[in-house]
């Protein structure tokens, strides 16, 4: 038997597949009542995924799902190349760096051949791997279980080891941008151990293209005035380089 929260997760996917789903549908298809999945709508929209309208539900195209690692890779894979490139090229020698996961900071990885005497920490395992036969580099990785569709390594664990270090910067991988909000994902393991990277970062620099921006999820990773620099392709809304740069965030946009 399905359970409230299975069906509603089931529910979700389906909106997110269709970009729409109807009651009579969900209630047939679950043999419940019109009613129970009324709720399960109104649910789904008050957590900001979906937008009720007559007879069911849109997607919300602002929120921020959480997505399989593989599926990001694909998605402005050009601008992320050059996000990561430049990020890279702001790293110095003998920098302790850490790299949050992600399908845009794993670009910087990319990029660090040239570099000398880098330790890096990041939770991200395909980041780890990438750089493991790397000789200029010195690979930490944050304790903890792994997320399978993200590569991601979270837990206290790993927030507890991050305690006894400083860092000079941290790259923060992006799900939502809201320039009200801040930096948000949907899984909150993982904004605990993002918020610990804040803690331990003398410097902190958001990496995102453009298409983040206006979307929010569930769990807050930082507000905008903890970020020092946010590095991001021409298409962040004018609004927000001025609102940003008020704070004293400094925008980077890379061509």
């Amino acid at each position: 038997m399905t359970t409230t929260a299975q069906r509603r997760e089931e529910i979700l996917h389906h909106i997110q597949t269709h970009q729409k789903g109807e009651v009579n549908y969900f209630a047939e298809r679950y043999n419940v009542s019109e009613v129970t999945i009324r709720n399960d709508l109104n649910h789904l929209e008050k957590r900001g995924c979906v937008t009720r309208c007559y007879g069911g539900a849109l997607l919300n195209n602002q929120f921020a799902f959480d997505q399989p690692l593989n599926d990001k890779k694909q998605l402005n894979s050009t601008i992320k190349a050059k996000l990561g490139e430049y990020a890279a090229s702001l790293i110095n020698d003998g920098d302790k760096v850490i790299l949050d996961s992600g399908s845009t900071t794993e670009q910087i990885a990319y990029h660090l051949e040239e570099k000398h005497n880098l330790v890096i920490m990041t939770n991200g395992i395909n980041i780890a791997y990438h750089l493991a036969n790397q000789n200029n580099v010195s690979v930490m990785i944050t304790g903890g279980a792994m997320r399978k569709n993200s590569y991601s390594v979270h837990g206290t664990g790993g927030e507890e080891f991050l305690t006894g270090y400083r860092f000079n910067k941290l790259f923060l991988g992006v799900d939502g941008f809201d320039k009200s909000a801040g930096v948000t994902t949907p899984h909150q393991g993982e904004a605990d151990i993002n918020r610990k990277m804040i803690e331990a970062a003398q410097t902190v620099i958001a990496v995102t293209d453009s298409s983040k921006f206006n979307r929010q999820s569930f769990c807050l990773i930082a507000r905008p005035e903890q970020l020092n620099m946010l590095i991001t392709d021409s298409g962040i809304p004018q609004d927000y380089v001025d609102e940003l740069t008020a704070m004293g965030v400094d925008v980077r946009i890379v061509a």
